[in-house]
């Protein structure tokens, strides 16, 4: 049998309406996104991580712009970052658990980007920067900067953020979620 007459054959195969050739496509789909379409992926953004699921709620914003700078001015505006300025950031309203972040190559980080480093946690953080000299960031929703925020090294930096898509991400978290500490579960 030629290659062309096996190919049509794997073809039907997948084509048929069984639980085998459902199974089938579902590893080979697998397959695909992993070490195909992922890698691609990353090839075109420049980074380890070009998507990114959000898994916590360190950057959910409560509410809209107004109400969320209201309440959270004061942290930004004794470090010199203006309601006019933070309004202009990339996703000034944040994000939430359950998102999707693209990302892309981090070479040229400036105030107000947000940013995937790694840090002496489980994951990956993507938090927002908040200092430039030295790469300082901030969880929008968290009160104050974590310890190993303060002080980012250019090795640590994995990634920009540069847009999101909401909720998706629930399709992989709600998996891990019963995992998770109680504390950690649900939505933001």
């Amino acid at each position: 049998m030629s290659l062309t007459e096996q190919i049509k054959r794997g073809w039907h195969f997948l084509n048929e309406d069984t639980w085998q050739s459902w199974v089938i496509s579902c590893i080979l789909s697998i397959i695909g996104i992993k070490f195909v379409l992922f890698p691609l992926i990353s090839l075109l953004t420049g980074t380890a991580l070009p998507i990114v699921v959000v898994e916590s709620c360190s950057m959910h914003h409560i509410g809209d712009f107004e109400n969320w700078w209201g309440a959270n001015s004061a942290w930004y505006e004794n470090r010199g970052i203006t309601k006019e300025q933070f309004a202009a950031f990339t996703l000034n309203n944040g994000f939430t658990k359950g998102d999707i972040i693209l990302v892309t190559s981090a070479t040229e980080v400036t105030l107000g980007d947000v940013i995937i480093f790694s840090a002496p946690t489980q994951y990956p953080i993507i938090h927002r920067v908040i200092a430039s000299d030295p790469l300082a960031t901030k969880g929008d929703n968290n009160p104050s900067q974590i310890s190993f925020e303060k002080d980012i090294t250019p090795e640590q930096k994995i990634g920009k953020a540069v847009f999101k898509i909401p909720a998706l991400g629930w399709i992989k978290l709600i998996f891990f979620e019963l995992l998770r500490p109680e504390n950690e579960r649900g939505f933001c």
